[in-house]
């Protein structure tokens, strides 16, 4: 019995597998004639030294073994749960990141009534102190009845779940012991790099104490599964079970927790992904002291900025994070942040992208100020925020996708005033002003950009609009420049998102 939960669709278009057929060198001599005069090889760094035997774990493993435990996780479920459980672990598309989680097999006592089924998952964790503390998914024990683990002695303990965090996938437990528990040191995830080996340890399949190796394939990953994205990917196989296991360096330090698999079948294909160290080094010890985490939140909503949607704001560079919404009564719109703004720091750290901007605030303390750097308007300025606590259920950025729109011919838009049924159909606010998209006219450059009926322009460039009529003459003015780019800020489906329109652009065929 084995559970672990596959991440939502990476964002990646297909896997494919490629045959790289044997090379003639074609009368080539490998040497100094084989090159240009003034070109020079790459010559890595101990490349002259003999090739060097492939490294040996057996003392890795010797030590840290008795730190890894396997969890068993025993919740009830009616039939129709577990028939919605199974269908969402229905096997993955080709190319795609498996839905959360995991298939598992289950253990239903002889005689137990349909009505209601008793379901046992296992998972995998690690103990990282000698008081029994121990640390896996929140996937591995959501919603669960009773939780035990499993020491590498066999010894079966019964396990109480001190906190959860969903947004990192992080979840802390905790056993009592008649004796000391051997324990494993967090290490920096901070200091890995792509190439170097690690070995992954866990439960797969049901399997305890299982040991693969491999090495890091890339850090700081983001596989779309939520605003704080940071995984170390390896190709060390990883398989149902592995999750909450840990991922060591060769001098024994823990420096990812095994989390997820990109896979068309719900085996290892070498594409795994771990949550990086540090993070759980922050997140847990919050749990232990809290039972929850408390984030940084300033209450924006922003999203990347495309190269169409740099030109219509006048941005000389695509990086920082564009603000498409700033909540009411929040610290942002205390700062005077505007939609419009550009996020380019936070506390001196170079901002790239709304992930940055998610991950830089939530680590920053309630009741403290960030010092950011804002372009307003072309002009770069310094803004203090004083830093609020995240809501339930929020995050501090969501990297909202762009459509975009137009006016009339040339746009391909036809626009209409926010009446009260198509307010009540739309569900938007009498407090939100703007002009309905009625139309789009098909192979014109609204319908490129992706313009949709039902959006609501609120804004064009970084000035508001509140009808049809301030609507087009804000478009009038903007397109009259030299510009082929037009920035709309729109209202879909309740969030707000600022649009790159291409003047030129219009789809083909």
């Amino acid at each position: 019995m084995n559970t672990e939960p596959q991440r939502h669709p990476a964002r990646r278009a297909a896997l494919a597998a490629v045959l790289l057929a044997g090379t003639s060198l074609g009368g080539y001599a490998l040497g100094h004639n084989a090159w240009a005069d003034d070109v020079t090889p790459v010559n890595p760094p101990g490349a002259q030294l003999q090739p060097h035997a492939l490294p040996d774990f057996t003392n890795l493993v010797t030590q840290v073994k008795p730190a890894v435990v396997s969890i068993t996780t025993k919740f009830r479920a009616t039939p129709a749960a577990l028939e919605e459980e199974q269908d969402g672990d229905a096997g993955p598309q080709q190319g795609q990141m498996p839905q959360l989680p995991f298939p598992f097999n289950q253990m239903i006592p002889h005689g137990q009534q349909q009505q209601e089924r008793a379901v046992e998952a296992r998972g995998s964790g690690f103990i990282i102190d000698a008081n029994g503390t121990i640390v896996t998914n929140n996937h591995v024990v959501k919603n669960a009845r009773s939780v035990s683990v499993t020491l590498d002695d066999g010894t079966v303990l019964p396990a109480k779940v001190i906190g959860t965090d969903p947004r990192t996938d992080i979840a802390v437990l905790k056993v009592d012991s008649p004796k000391p528990l051997p324990f494993i040191q967090l290490g920096n995830s901070r200091d890995v790099k792509p190439g170097e080996w690690v070995v992954a340890m866990g439960n797969p399949f049901g399997l305890g104490g299982t040991v693969t190796a491999g090495i890091v394939s890339a850090v700081s990953r983001d596989i779309g599964e939520g605003p704080y994205d940071q995984f170390i990917q390896i190709d060390a196989p990883i398989n149902q079970g592995n999750s909450g296991g840990p991922l060591f360096t060769q001098d024994g330090k823990v420096i990812g927790m095994n989390t997820a698999i990109l896979s068309p079948s719900g085996g290892s294909i070498g594409i795994g992904f771990a949550i990086p160290s540090d993070m759980i080094r922050t997140v847990t010890a919050q749990l232990e002291h809290g039972g929850k985490v408390t984030r940084g939140y300033v209450g924006v909503e922003a999203q990347s900025i495309t190269p169409t949607t740099a030109q219509a704001l006048h941005l000389k560079q695509n990086g920082g994070a564009l603000l498409a919404g700033v909540q009411p009564d929040s610290p942002a719109a205390d700062a005077g942040l505007q939609p419009g703004d550009v996020i380019q720091a936070v506390n001196g750290t170079k901002i790239a992208d709304p992930r940055d901007l998610a991950v830089n605030v939530a680590g920053i303390q309630p009741g403290q100020e960030a010092h950011l750097t804002v372009l307003h308007d072309g002009q770069s300025k310094e803004v203090t925020v004083k830093v609020g606590s995240l809501p339930n259920e929020q995050t501090a950025s969501n990297d909202s996708q762009s459509g975009s729109g137009e006016h009339r011919e040339r746009l391909g838009l036809a626009l209409a005033p926010l009446s009260p049924d198509a307010r009540n159909q739309l569900d938007v606010p009498d407090s939100v002003k703007g002009a309905l998209v009625q139309g789009v006219q098909p192979g014109s450059p609204a319908e490129a950009a992706g313009l949709q009926p039902g959006d609501v322009i609120v804004g064009v460039g970084t000035h508001a609009v509140s009808s049809p009529g301030e609507a087009a003459k804000a478009m009038r003015s903007a397109m009259g420049g030299s510009d082929h780019a037009l920035a709309l800020r729109v209202i879909r489906n309740g969030q707000p998102v600022f649009v790159g329109v291409n003047l030129d652009q219009a789809n083909q065929g």
